[in-house]
């Protein structure tokens, strides 16, 4: 095993950035720059394996096998270097991912500070940013003089779902690694690889996610994601009529919600008790005097994560409604394509027969306005609704 295994379908990007490990090998030796460079930009559709190629990327830079003195490529995988950074242990690898809705001016001065630290290894001091997406405005400004004037030894691995996704000052001083979509049977050696997932359930898992790793993932262990995902693609076969859409809208933002909410039921009482028993308080009783305020920003984090869940879930479903359209545009065209949705070919069929090339292009535009309406705050009941009006007229 090596750090790149678990690159799932990214042979061209797994070559590219060894060769860069090698290239950081060589300056820490005194040997020119070669092909390394202080920032990167991993781009990617969700769920591709961005954060994970950053990982591997960063526990390559930390590499200390032996076998390098004898020619071997960094990133073996297994020794303490590699193990601690792909672990989240180790000492000059900071690796950081947002549950709110957007990283803030004050979260990336504190990690602007930690990044001009002088690496304790002596290798490189690296700093993943998962969520490079979610800066705002004046984040990125922050984050872009800490680029344009790099602490020595300092790596920026930045990642987002495209390059549009990043401010332009800053992708335009980052070398971009773009990865793709992987092939679904790669995604289904995977599930069966590392968890022993059964190999129907892998391949119906891979085709229906499209993809993404994490989504395929969850539909081939969670049988409650497999259940919320075909009430979701029952939709197309209900939109003519408008009693049974509306509820469709609804359960639609219901199960957003729930998802949501189990979130919250998981995290926010074990980090409330968690504040509380660091802040003094025994027990369920008093909080001392001064600490409302801390209380306070706790919750409105809370409430904020809340709200991305919420947003990531509607996302991911409305990928999937995007998904079955695609694929009544294939059958429409006969289009020599994998059918993500090949076990559905008989509602396939039949919304393609009773609908043509344009009404489904229009369809698949209501869908993406749709997402970007959720994206910009517009109330997620209001903007589905709207998608299923438009759905329904096509």
């Amino acid at each position: 095993m090596t750090v790149w295994d678990d690159l799932v379908g990214q042979d061209r990007v797994a070559e590219q950035l060894r060769t860069a490990a090698g290239a950081a090998r060589a300056v820490l030796a005194g040997e020119g720059v070669g092909g390394m460079t202080h920032a990167w930009l991993f781009t990617g559709p969700p769920g591709v394996g961005t954060a994970t190629a950053a990982r591997a990327f960063a526990a390559a830079l930390q590499c200390v096998s032996p076998d390098l003195a004898l020619g071997a490529e960094p990133g073996c995988g297994h020794c303490d270097g590699c193990h601690t950074a792909l672990t989240g242990t180790h000492a000059d690898v900071d690796v950081v991912a947002t549950e709110l809705l957007s990283i803030g001016v004050k979260e990336t001065r504190d990690l602007v500070r930690r990044a001009a630290m002088t690496p304790a290894g002596g290798r490189w001091q690296v700093i993943v940013l998962e969520d490079a997406g979610r800066l705002t405005e004046g984040a990125g400004n922050v984050l872009l003089k800490a680029i344009e004037e790099p602490a020595d030894r300092t790596v920026w691995l930045l990642c987002a779902p495209s390059l549009e996704d990043a401010l332009p000052t800053i992708r335009s001083r980052c070398r971009h690694v773009a990865l793709r979509t992987p092939p679904a049977g790669a995604v289904a050696d995977l599930l069966m690889r590392r968890d022993g997932i059964d190999p129907a359930m892998a391949a119906f898992a891979a085709a229906a996610s499209g993809g993404d790793i994490k989504s395929a993932r969850r539909l081939a262990l969670d049988e409650q994601a497999r259940g919320r995902r075909a009430d979701v693609l029952r939709i197309p076969m209900v939109v003519g009529d408008i009693g049974l859409a509306m509820a469709a809208a609804q359960r639609l933002v219901d199960a957003a919600a729930e998802d949501a909410k189990q979130v919250a039921a998981d995290l926010d009482g074990r980090e409330t008790e968690d504040l509380r028993a660091a802040l003094g308080a025994v027990g369920g009783g008093r909080m001392p005097s001064g600490t409302a305020g801390v209380m306070k920003e706790l919750e409105n984090k809370q409430k904020k994560r809340a709200t991305r869940t919420q947003r990531d879930c509607l996302d991911r479903a409305l990928v999937d409604l995007t998904a079955f359209y695609r694929d009544v545009l294939a059958v429409q065209l006969r289009a020599a394509v994998p059918l993500a949705n090949d076990v559905l070919r008989a509602d396939l069929d039949t919304v393609a027969r009773t609908s043509t090339p344009e009404a489904t292009l229009r369809r698949i535009e209501a869908i993406l306005a749709c997402r970007r309406a959720i994206d910009a705050n517009v109330a997620p009941l209001l903007a589905v609704e709207a998608m299923v009006l438009t759905l329904r007229t096509g």
